[in-house]
């Protein structure tokens, strides 16, 4: 809950919206905080639905479908921050919020278990070749037989990317029994005896399942392609819950048919439909020993109310404290409230001279700074002022006049 129990700002004036059934854990919140102009919309919206919608929007909450543009975002002159109630970022124009002051924000550990377990649970099913059993017995054959079918006990666990994920996956998967290797760009500390690969291709012709846990980058895409798959240990099995560009698809779904590959679990695809409903098409479909999901690698009840309580907080916490720790956007900052003092934040392009600016607009006012606070990116720094309660108003406006200005708010 905030610690300051009142704000400059007139809450009932404050607009916040919420995109792509966002769970209820987020607008509570708010809510009980005495936010009344909360808004919840069940699907995305499109780039002009949304330049209409976030006219007086103040807080936007969405999902991985809803895609935020530099149009979308000069479109909103009100918007002081977006909460993504998912793992990534990639929807949003990071460097057009940045350029705008708009905070953004994500939870990138809320749903690491439930993306890990379903790992393990697709690992299992396609070893034990489930999908085509499953598939026989809905068409009425019975098909018992052992041949194909096999433990994870002793087998080989690749995990691609050791992230928060993959680390997960790598803990559940020696937990069965599983020997875990892993490759990332990044030098990373193994967990229990794991260890780490040489590279891909050594990861790939040794893995029994390989799992990709990586971002979608340039670096990643198309990581797993048909140069990658011929080194891959013979019956293989690929799951990717990660982002949709990372494998090839239809190299994929070569070497299913060529058997080289023993099967596969894919959630996310390089085109998605928008909502529930709508056609999907994929290169997999139809092959054997395949598992195919609509993008719910994180979707169960506690990684939704993890994920709302997590992002939700954030942005209370930016909008109520000037806290920006965990953002994407504009530098972070985490600082307690200050007494007798009203807080000012103030955002601008990261040129020479800002700092020096302000402060000689204020004390050339007489203005007594009780506190002071900066940090910077490489387009942006954000600077935290608690001033005299008696003179903030005026500061606000000398501060407005700023040179390279971007945003000036009063919090308390």
């Amino acid at each position: 809950m905030s610690q300051q129990k009142t704000t400059s700002f007139p809450k009932e004036r404050i607009n916040i919206l919420f995109l792509e059934n966002i769970s209820d854990a987020a607008i509570r919140l708010f809510k009980q905080n005495g936010y009344v102009n909360v808004r919840k919309i069940t699907g995305a919206l499109g780039e002009q639905e949304l330049m209409r919608e976030l006219k007086d929007v103040h807080l936007l909450g969405i999902r991985s479908k809803t895609r935020i543009s530099k149009k979308v975002l000069a479109a909103a002159p009100k918007l002081q921050a977006i909460g993504c109630f998912c793992i990534g970022v990639n929807q949003v124009d990071l460097q057009a919020a940045t350029e705008a002051g708009v905070v953004v924000f994500n939870a990138p550990y809320s749903n690491t278990r439930s993306v890990a377990e379903l790992v393990i649970g697709a690992a299992i099913m396609l070893i034990r070749r489930i999908p085509d059993k499953n598939k026989a017995a809905h068409e009425g054959i019975w098909m018992k037989e052992a041949r194909g079918s096999f433990e994870l006990r002793g087998k080989t666990m690749g995990i691609i990317g050791y992230g928060n994920i993959g680390s997960q996956v790598s803990v559940l998967a020696e937990a069965l029994g599983m020997k875990v290797l892993f490759h990332d760009i990044e030098t990373r500390l193994p967990l229990g005896n794991a260890e780490a690969a040489k590279n891909l291709k050594d990861l790939v012709s040794r893995a029994d399942v390989i799992s990709l846990h990586v971002p979608e980058t340039e670096l990643t895409k198309n990581l797993i392609n048909r140069s990658v798959l011929k080194s891959t240990k013979q019956g293989a099995i690929v799951i990717n819950y990660a982002r949709g560009e990372v494998v090839d698809l239809d190299a994929l779904a070569t070497a299913l048919v060529q058997e080289s590959i023993g099967g596969a679990a894919i959630d996310v695809y390089p085109f998605e439909p928008e909502k529930n409903g709508e056609s999907f098409e994929c290169p997999l479909q139809g092959l054997p020993n395949v598992l195919l999901t609509p993008h719910i690698g994180g979707s169960t009840q506690e990684a939704q109310e993890n994920i709302g309580a997590d992002v939700s907080m954030k942005l209370f916490q930016y909008l109520e404290r000037g806290i920006t720790a965990g953002s994407h956007s504009v530098p972070a900052l985490s600082l307690p409230p200050v007494e007798n003092a009203h807080r000012i934040l103030h955002i601008h392009k990261n040129v020479p001279g800002v700092l020096t600016a302000i402060n000689a607009a204020l004390s050339g006012n007489h203005i007594n700074i009780v506190g002071q606070y900066l940090t910077t990116n490489s387009l942006i720094g954000y600077v935290v002022l608690d001033v005299d309660k008696r003179l903030s108003q005026k500061a606000m406006g000398l501060l407005k006049e700023v040179k390279h200005t971007i945003k000036v708010r009063v919090l308390y």
